[in-house]
């Protein structure tokens, strides 16, 4: 079993001591089904990249700010967010946890 409370704290002690502010580790890897836990200190960001196919970002402490060509979005504690498919970055408007749940091996439907 894994204890997101305590990997929130490492990962947030971790983040205060780096050079970037930021500090992340593989909570769940399980076929494309893929959680990660991202520490960001105040003011750090994760510059723009692309969107995987599907992802959720769930925030365990803080404020983040996603911003995207869709517009800005903020989620703060106990806040789960469905990302973007446009590429994005992520900004801590304070020092911040969140979960990312990514499924990297679905394709998008061409449907439309």
């Amino acid at each position: 079993m894994i204890d997101i409370a305590e990997l929130a704290a490492t990962h947030l002690d971790a983040a205060r001591s780096d050079q970037h502010g930021r500090s992340a580790g593989i909570v769940a890897h399980d076929g494309e089904l893929r959680q990660t836990i991202i520490a960001l200190t105040a003011g750090s960001s994760l510059g723009e990249h692309n969107s995987p196919n599907a992802a959720t970002l769930q925030v365990w402490q803080g404020r983040v700010r996603v911003e995207s060509p869709d517009g800005d979005v903020e989620a703060s504690t106990g806040h789960l967010w469905v990302l973007t498919h446009e590429r994005h970055s992520v900004h801590a408007v304070e020092d911040s946890v969140f979960l990312l749940t990514t499924l990297t091996g679905v394709g998008r439907s061409s449907h439309g």
